[in-house]
């Protein structure tokens, strides 16, 4: 083997996608020392995605004080290559910032707006935004607002909506965003496909792991019927069904119809950035992996994303992951030639982080050594 080229996604809660890849050179080096390792620390979208930018392809860390969930203020980083910026929504609404205060008919995104705004005050031109680890419910209201739109109730007054309060709207006006953002490209980096609202709808999917019970859920699904209706009268009939409008508490709908953004593949994203198809280039292998490969995994994320650029380009690919679900099964017909599971000692989740990097090394180790046998099967 002459060249393998190592693109995974972090085993969330054990291991980071940039250990993976300082594993993985060190052990292809040690069974086949002539190997070119190329490795690609990357994420789909997601949390990770900026910090991966930074540390691993040279971006420059912006840090900016924006509002939080609740208007307070936050410390938030995005990343700068050139004229594009990468920003997790997360930094400014999403979950790990409302601890233990979780109220998704409250909280807001517009600290994401913020964000936005500095960086295209900045000279940036090209805005990838990843939707995921949201704490929301406003349909991306608060963003809007932040970046110029005026949300207008019944009696002309002008207000900031939030998940409990999308009711109220009576009159949306985007001039203002879309003079600020003339010249400027969004993609709203999305993975899930759900519609707006409905029992696959944001509220319902989404709202009880962001602290919604029952009744909560029907009431906020309720305001996201409500804002899709205005949205798919002005904005486009559309958008409210749309795969992914309900990514981030509907922000996927918002981004589309406040901001003229483009719903995109996170993972397809993240590739195209990092120059995936020149890594390829005379690749005898790619290993891939994340922390449980199911059939999700073959719905946009990055393993099958990757898996059919590396199979235009005539490269084999092994998934080596946390867990391998019975559901996989449907990746070998995307081209995964194989799947490996590193719970070598069929552990708990709680225990396997104990010893993840062990396992992850010990497994790639008996991959390539067989590659190697086969190599020599060959001659």
């Amino acid at each position: 083997m002459k060249k393998c080229v190592v693109v995974s996604d972090s085993f969330k809660g054990t291991l980071s996608s940039a250990e993976i890849c300082r594993i993985a050179k060190k052990i292809v080096a040690e069974v086949f020392p002539d190997c070119e390792t190329v490795t690609v620390p990357v994420a789909d979208g997601g949390e990770g995605t900026v910090d991966c930018f930074v540390r691993f392809l040279g971006a420059a860390p912006v840090s900016v004080r924006v509002r939080g969930p609740f208007g307070e203020p936050v410390e938030a980083t995005y990343a700068v290559m050139g004229q594009t910026a990468v920003i997790e929504m997360a930094a400014a609404a999403g979950l790990p910032l409302v601890s233990g205060n979780r109220d998704p008919a409250a909280a807001s995104t517009f600290g994401v707006g913020e964000m936005i705004l500095s960086a295209v005050d900045s000279g940036c031109r090209k805005i990838l935004l990843g939707l995921g680890g949201s704490a929301t419910n406003d349909c991306g209201c608060g963003c809007a607002a932040a970046l110029g739109v005026s949300f207008l109730r019944a009696d002309g007054s002008a207000f900031v909506p939030v998940g409990g309060s999308l009711s109220e709207i009576a009159d949306i006006n985007v001039s203002k965003a879309l003079k600020r953002l003339e010249n400027v490209a969004i993609c709203a980096m999305c993975d899930v496909e759900n519609p707006l609202y409905g029992e696959n709808g944001a509220a319902f999917v989404y709202a009880p792991q962001k602290g919604a019970d029952a009744g909560t859920v029907r009431f906020l699904d309720g305001q996201l019927r409500h804002i899709g209706a205005l949205i798919a009268e002005k904005f486009g009939a559309g958008i409210p069904d749309a795969p992914g409008a309900g990514a981030a508490g509907g922000m996927g709908a918002g981004c589309m119809a406040f901001l003229k953004a483009r719903l995109c593949s996170g993972a397809q994203a993240i590739l195209d950035a990092v120059g995936i198809d020149g890594c390829l280039d005379g690749a005898d292998l790619v290993i891939t992996g994340e922390g449980r490969i199911d059939a999700q995994s073959a719905q946009g994320k990055l393993i099958s994303s990757l898996t059919a650029r590396a199979r235009a380009a005539g490269v084999p690919v092994v998934a080596l992951v946390g867990r391998v679900d019975d559901s996989a099964s449907s990746l070998y017909a995307r081209g995964v030639e194989a799947m490996f599971s590193i719970n070598r000692a069929l552990r708990p989740l709680e225990d396997m982080a104990l010893r993840s990097a062990d396992d992850y090394a010990a497994a790639l180790r008996d991959i390539l050594m067989l590659i190697k046998l086969a190599e020599e099967f060959r001659r």
